[in-house]
């Protein structure tokens, strides 16, 4: 079950950082080289480029070089990963709180 997890387990903590998550906000609207990534941020271009090695070894970006400029792209397959388990949770929960409001409706009718 760990291993099985692990992906997510990567997702999750790539998208733990702000700047990380700004970028994939951004890469979602588009592709886009990795100067025109960095131009938002207040850090030094091989820090940017260190927080996309994280987003790309998680699996959320992939990138290329074309010449002398690297293209990011958001991995949509990632995103569905993350949107998948956000629904299995959800539906866990809705079913929880269903129970939850038969069981106040059957106490109270008691009263």
């Amino acid at each position: 079950m760990l291993n099985q997890s692990a992906p997510l387990d990567r997702i999750f903590q790539a998208l733990a950082d702000p700047a990380r998550r700004a970028m994939v906000e951004r890469l979602a609207r588009g592709p886009a080289s990795v100067s025109d990534l960095a131009k938002p941020f207040d850090m030094t271009l091989p820090a940017v480029i260190q927080h996309l090695q994280v987003l790309e070894s998680s699996g959320l970006v992939r990138t290329e070089k074309t010449g002398r400029v690297r293209t990011c792209r958001v991995e949509p397959k990632a995103l569905r990963s993350i949107e998948h388990w956000v629904a299995g949770r959800r539906a866990q929960w809705e079913r929880r709180f269903d129970r939850l409001g038969q069981y106040l409706a059957e106490t109270d009718g008691k009263k």
